[in-house]
């Protein structure tokens, strides 16, 4: 940034027949009102700041990005109220003008309007950024419990922060927006079951917020294995009618019967060695792609769930992974000749890590690898260094599901060796591990470090499986996600220090240290239990909890009333996190002095806390994740 320029009325224009490069001339002069306290107006032309594409203007050079549709870059040359923000597609212009606005001074903490940061700066200094984002694929996925609203917050929030996509999974995303609306799990409020007709509204509705910004679309997964054999996929519950025989002769067999695995439609494989069973799957996602062309990113996931494979004579011949990779050949031809071109994305995880030892993917275009190592360790960084270890021998439905980072790297590095073509990470750092570390502290750190190792290990890009609401203390593990995402070499510390400043003003360093002295007291690897024999040592630790937090509370206290909308906000979550995080620490010091029936006790009073303060906080934290996660390890089976 250079010198710095008053301007009373500023001009911002733009293509006004650009959907999205529209929506970001609005948000930029939203933003310079705010922050100048002038008045900023869009037009079609006139002296001022340019927000377009690349090609707009002969004088800047588009960088050399594999697939200008699908990369990000920006070139920002503004001095005072003049200039340019380009991209190199229009989501590439919004995402520079969120860069430029960050340049100057805002800061966006979290979703919502009490999120933003948008400091007073009168003058506007010249800003000259030229980036190409780190990786392709930065995105979120929806998870957890969550209303339209919360959604449609998050997807307005994350452009902001570097991210470029979202997934909504299913078809209509029913089973997350159904948690919210019926109450799941919540003992203080109910409510009734959504219909499947009001996600679908819902799912329409965060499709064209999503168009509206240029973000790139991901679609569906898990599904496949029952829609098209007219069984419910909307989520994980039990199917409760009778399945006709001629319908479970497509199921896969195990243990000499062929029925749902668990009673779950969702996570009951198929016969994939039956060609009728493969034809019925790519019809309907042949079908389900022309009918919707909006999708980016069509996910064909197979059944979740693992040790759940067909055991016929005719399935033993391959792998699970080669059947698989058969039937993504057999989709290619059948969009191929219907002139389709939307990309597919490809699961491996649990069963389907073990790479096929036959079959090769014939059209690499077509196709992305989606890398879903569930059952890793948070414990460990992605390295990408040193000899890989050995990995199990494949055996039919009697697999470990390997919990080493470098173990699930090995097997990645099998299908990376059949398929180099493009790939993702599919990963849970913020779906439940997050609740390991209530000071976000150490998770933060992790996820900073996994998003700049994906090159290393020869991926190109993240799509965070996650709750949306996981600002609960603070947004930096999803601030550092996004923008480690967009500049790998970002400073994890200088990113740490910066957030704190903008969510906390004055007292954000003290803050910082507040929540980084909490996450080490919970101990992460001790929480996931990686530390066995520790127990009484942890005891102690979880007694110090309450002491920690009474003495920084005069601190929190003395700044809920921030004259900064966005600050005082953030302090009145973190009284609120303070009060959760006391009464857990309680609940675990039992459990881990052995009293199962005190932790019990405990537990559900911390359980009822959250619930009750729902109202005041949900859009920063998901109680119903909270209490699921938690009831599990404290024993306790709700009534649902």
């Amino acid at each position: 940034m250079g010198r710095s320029k008053c301007y009373s009325t500023i001009t911002i224009t733009t293509d006004p027949t650009n959907a999205t490069l529209s929506f970001a001339a609005s948000e930029l002069a939203r933003c310079l009102e705010a922050v100048t306290g002038g008045k900023a107006r869009v037009a079609d032309s006139g002296k001022g700041i340019r927000v377009g594409l690349m090609s707009d203007f002969p004088d800047i050079q588009s960088p050399a990005v594999p697939n200008p549709e699908l990369d990000d870059a920006v070139h920002i040359a503004v001095s005072g109220a003049v200039g340019v923000i380009a991209g190199i597609n229009p989501r590439s212009a919004l995402l520079g003008v969120y860069r430029y606005l960050t340049a100057i001074g805002c800061r966006w903490v979290r979703p919502g309007k009490d999120g933003e940061y948008l400091p007073k700066v009168g003058c506007l200094p010249d800003v000259k950024v030229d980036e190409t984002a780190s990786y392709r694929h930065r995105a979120v996925c929806i998870e957890g419990a969550v209303s339209y609203e919360h959604v449609r917050d998050m997807v307005d929030w994350i452009p902001k922060v570097g991210f470029n996509g979202y997934f909504i999974q299913f078809r209509e995303a029913h089973t997350f927006f159904d948690r919210w609306y019926q109450h799941h799990l919540n003992p203080v409020k109910s409510g009734d079951k959504l219909s499947v007709e009001d996600a679908r509204k819902y799912t329409q509705g965060i499709a064209g917020e999503l168009k509206k910004r240029g973000m790139l679309f991901h679609k569906v997964g898990h599904g496949w294995t029952c829609e098209p054999f007219g069984l419910s996929g909307l989520g994980w519950e039990k199917q409760e009618q009778a399945i006709a025989p001629e319908i479970s002769r497509y199921f896969a067999m195990l243990n000499g019967e062929r029925k749902l695995f668990g009673g779950v439609a969702i996570n009951t494989n198929l016969c994939y060695s039956n060609p009728e069973v493969r034809q019925i799957i790519n019809t309907e996602i042949a079908n389900y792609a022309t009918d919707h062309p909006e999708i980016d990113y069509l996910h064909f996931w197979l059944a979740d769930g693992y040790n759940n494979n067909c055991e016929c004579e005719s399935c033993r011949k391959l792998r699970p992974s080669d059947w698989y990779v058969r039937m993504l050949n057999e989709l290619d031809e059948l969009l191929t000749g219907r002139g389709i071109k939307t990309r597919i994305v490809f699961l491996v995880y649990v069963d389907l890590l073990w790479p096929p030892t036959r079959e090769v993917i014939k059209n690499r275009d077509r196709f992305v690898l989606m890398f879903a190592p569930i059952t890793r360790t948070y414990s460990q960084a992605f390295k990408g260094a040193g000899t890989l270890p050995e990995i199990q021998a494949f055996e039919l439905n009697k697999m470990t599901m390997p919990k080493d980072v470098d173990v699930n790297l090995a097997l990645l590095k099998g299908w990376q060796t059949m398929f180099p073509g493009d790939s993702f990470d599919f990963d849970y750092h913020l779906m439940w591990d997050h609740l390991n570390d209530p000071g976000h502290m150490h998770i933060a750190r992790l996820i900073a470090a996994d998003m700049t190792g994906l090159k290393k290990i020869g991926i190109n890009g993240y799509v965070s499986c996650q709750i949306q609401r996981i600002f609960l203390p603070t947004g930096l593990a999803m601030t550092a996600m996004g923008k480690t995402l967009w500049n790998d070499r970002t400073k994890f510390d200088d990113l740490v220090a910066d957030y704190f400043n903008a969510a906390f003003g004055t007292d954000g360093a003290a803050c910082q240290a507040y929540l980084g002295t909490l996450s080490g007291i919970f101990d992460p690897v001790f929480m996931r239990g990686e530390k066995p024999g520790t127990e009484g040592e942890a005891a102690k630790r979880f007694a110090s909890v309450q002491g920690h937090i009474d003495a920084f509370a005069p601190v929190i206290a003395k700044n809920l009333k921030l004259k900064d909308a966005c600050q005082a906000r953030s302090w009145f979550y973190l009284k609120h996190h303070a009060e959760l995080t006391a009464s857990l620490a309680k609940a675990l010091q039992a459990k881990a002095e052995g009293n199962k029936d005190k932790a019990k006790a405990l537990w559900l009073e911390t359980r009822l806390m959250a619930f009750q303060k729902e109202e005041a906080i949900h859009p920063v934290f998901d109680a119903c994740l909270f209490a699921g996660i938690f009831d599990g390890q404290f024993g306790n089976v709700p009534a649902v």
